[in-house]
């Protein structure tokens, strides 16, 4: 009886593959491949913006948390709501006006300073480990279902994430995020929620067996609460995997109230994650890893066939997010990393960022979406703490780059000596104080693990982005000239960034 679970989550696997040749007869330059030629609508730009965000954590872990803390464990998954709803409410349109591809291209556009460029290295390494973990996470799905040991499971299922990335690019991505946006709604919403809370005897049933205490909303403690608005809804404001999808809009207002419906619809998935993990306590009280519960209720607990489809839809979810961060850590490779280490050597001119996304050029492209694919590949199975490798990069992106990203959108009187010198200091204050509580041995502040490199970070990045910024001169006026027109969407997008100047 489980083969029919089985063959439907293998018809989706075939599926994806299809969605790579859909693709490809979509993408006529490089605009197509990195960003779906700027052309989605609403429809497929709320669809994308959820699937991308959504990954394992939301969708597997969600639903462990409310398994183990009660409805207060939907608040990992609202945190990342917010982030989405904050950026598409705050920056989307301003971002998606200015015809980009990375986000170290708005430092430059905005700052004018080469110091900003090395931001194209932490968002390197940042999407790279966020691919190796995602790709790890949907590995276990086939462990569970297959039977194939973890290598093997990371290797079939990066391949398939790699295949249609590689072929079609954003727009195969896009299809793909969408038909998972599909599965993830039903399988969450339309099928395990019900069956889920039914079998536990509804909220009453839930109530009488695992006590009241489930139904705090700060049961999970504020430490934890505050934890994922730190890491989380701070770090999708700045994330090239989001950014990357901000860009594929046709329209600032498409950004703007897209990316809200999708932020309402994170906290929505939220919460009906923590209602599935609180059923599945009552229901299946006995299991010992929360990363199981999800797995354990579509195949125990749902009916044949819907236990397939539900297992389809954590697969969706942890597949959607490697492939927004693959060809996110391929575009900021490509037009960030590499010219800007070219130009150490002498070898980089001005121009080459924007060369390198020419519409010549998406055979390039693709060569770099395979290798850092195999790159993430094989990271997934040779480093076993690829989630510290992550917090490392996620806690040098929030407490090194936040306020020079955020600052110059917000600030005017920010300048590229203010910016290069915050996003030196708050690295430096990041991995100094993360290095301390590692050495120190900190328990209690979770050592490497811990927010508070990320507090210390921030703070030491927004006191020198300030006090530079005001102690040196202000952003050449020609560069905040070009930056107005950027802004004003009075640029087209086939104009080089440096070009602007």
């Amino acid at each position: 009886m489980q083969a029919l679970n089985i063959a439907i989550v293998v018809a989706y696997l075939v599926a994806m593959l299809g969605f790579g040749w859909w693709g490809k007869s979509r993408t006529r330059n490089a605009s197509d491949y990195l960003v779906a030629g700027r052309r989605l609508g609403p429809l497929l730009y709320t669809g994308t913006m959820a699937a991308v965000v959504l990954g394992g954590a939301s969708t597997v872990g969600g639903v462990g948390l409310g398994y183990q803390y009660g409805i207060s464990g939907m608040w990992l998954v609202v945190a990342i709501g917010t982030g989405v709803l904050l950026l598409s409410l705050l920056f989307a349109p301003t971002i998606q006006r200015l015809k980009i591809y990375t986000v170290s291209q708005m430092l430059t556009l905005r700052y004018g300073h080469r110091a900003t460029r090395v931001s194209g290295i932490v968002m390197l390494a940042y999407t790279l480990m966020l691919c190796a973990t995602s790709t790890g996470a949907y590995a276990t799905i086939f462990v569970v279902l297959f039977g194939w040991d973890r290598a093997l499971s990371i290797a079939v299922g990066g391949a398939i994430v790699l295949v249609y990335s590689t072929i079609g690019g954003m727009w195969s991505i896009t299809l793909a995020d969408m038909a998972q946006f599909v599965i993830k709604t039903i399988g969450v919403f339309a099928l395990m929620l019900p069956f889920s809370l039914a079998a536990a005897g509804g909220f009453s049933g839930i109530a009488e067996r695992a006590g009241d205490e489930f139904f705090s909303i700060t049961g999970i403690g504020a430490q934890s609460i505050i934890t994922y608005f730190v890491v989380y809804t701070l770090g999708l404001l700045i994330g090239q995997d989001i950014w990357q999808r901000v860009f594929t809009s046709r329209t600032p207002e498409i950004a703007r109230w897209g990316g809200s419906a999708a932020g309402i619809y994170c906290i929505l998935y939220g919460v009906a994650g923590a209602i599935i993990g609180m059923s599945a306590s009552v229901i299946l009280p006995a299991i010992e890893s929360k990363d199981d519960v999800y797995a354990d209720i579509a195949l125990n607990v749902l009916p044949i066939g819907v236990g397939g489809l539900v297992l389809a839809a954590a697969v969706a979810a942890m597949m959607s997010t490697a492939s927004g961060a693959l060809i996110a850590a391929a575009t900021v490779a490509r037009t960030d990393v590499v010219p800007f280490v070219a130009g150490w050597f002498g070898k980089g001119g001005t121009g080459a960022t924007e060369r390198s996304t020419s519409e010549h050029d998406v055979a390039s492209s693709r060569w770099w979406v395979l290798g850092l694919g195999l790159v993430t590949i094989a990271l997934a199975v040779i480093v076993q703490d690829v989630v510290a490798a992550l917090t490392i990069a996620y806690d040098i992106l929030v407490g090194g780059l936040l306020v020079a990203i955020l600052g110059g959108l917000v600030w005017r009187r920010g300048n590229g000596v203010g910016a290069g010198a915050s996003m030196a200091a708050g690295t430096l204050v990041t991995l100094g104080v993360m290095a301390y509580l590692e050495i120190t041995a900190e328990v209690q502040y979770d050592g490497i693990y811990s927010n508070y490199p990320i507090y210390f970070g921030l703070g030491a990045a927004l006191l020198v982005y300030v006090g530079v910024s005001f102690a040196t001169r202000p952003t050449d006026p020609g560069v905040m000239a070009a930056w107005d027109r950027r802004v004003a969407g009075e640029v087209p997008d086939d104009v080089p960034v440096d070009a602007a100047h």
